[in-house]
């Protein structure tokens, strides 16, 4: 029985022997296709099929030809080896970019005292902030260290950075309000937030990998 890194060689010979857009062509890539996509590399991503996309966008193009890239070389690698490099590729890609973003939006967060930004037009303009806002406030919610409940406003337990930090996420409460409902100016409770809630909130994003 014919192996399936010989059979696939022969594949590409025979599908670089006729040009760009002939029928034969386009049937050997297509064999060739369905024999790599069982041998390639595979994780659950998100950004998984994007890559695989790029990466059958670039076997096309560079197979026989090196539209986009350097040509196929078979005396250097199979091609199952040369595509699962290129896939890999692009799936780091995916991954920086995933990172990127949850950096940005972590910082979104936690601004602090910036009143100029909009926390609802970002959530709606990234679908990555929800779930991420969601990581937040779980951890909030369950303060496992029980550092957020200790850590208040002198006399005042009631406003302590767990109770401020839930009520600053997005949609996120404003100063003025916060002040008016519990009887303390806005430059006490900003300057709280600032020097003792934001910190343990960036820690949280450290650890997690956001920032």
């Amino acid at each position: 029985m014919e192996k399936p890194d010989d059979l696939l060689r022969q594949l590409v010979a025979a599908a670089c022997k006729h040009p760009p857009g002939s029928g034969e062509r386009q049937k050997n890539l297509t064999r060739i296709i369905r024999l790599a996509t069982q041998k390639l590399w595979r994780e659950y991503t998100p950004y998984y099929q994007d890559a695989l996309q790029q990466t059958w966008v670039y076997f096309c193009q560079n197979l026989c030809e090196g539209t986009t890239g350097a040509c196929y070389d078979p005396d250097r690698a199979s091609v199952v080896t040369w595509l699962n490099n290129y896939l890999k590729r692009r799936l780091q890609d995916g991954y920086i970019e995933v990172q990127k973003q949850k950096a940005q939006t972590f910082s979104k967060i936690n601004l602090g005292d910036d009143e100029s930004f909009d926390p609802i037009n970002n959530l709606a303009a990234n679908p990555d902030i929800p779930p991420l806002l969601e990581e937040v406030r779980k951890w909030v919610v369950a303060d496992p260290t029980q550092q957020l409940r200790r850590t208040y406003i002198s006399d005042r337990p009631d406003l302590n950075c767990q109770v401020l930090i839930l009520r600053r996420l997005p949609p996120e409460t404003p100063w003025k309000t916060l002040a008016e409902e519990f009887g303390v100016s806005i430059g006490t409770l900003s300057s709280f937030y600032q020097r003792q809630c934001l910190p343990r909130l960036r820690e949280f994003g450290k650890e997690q990998g956001y920032l």
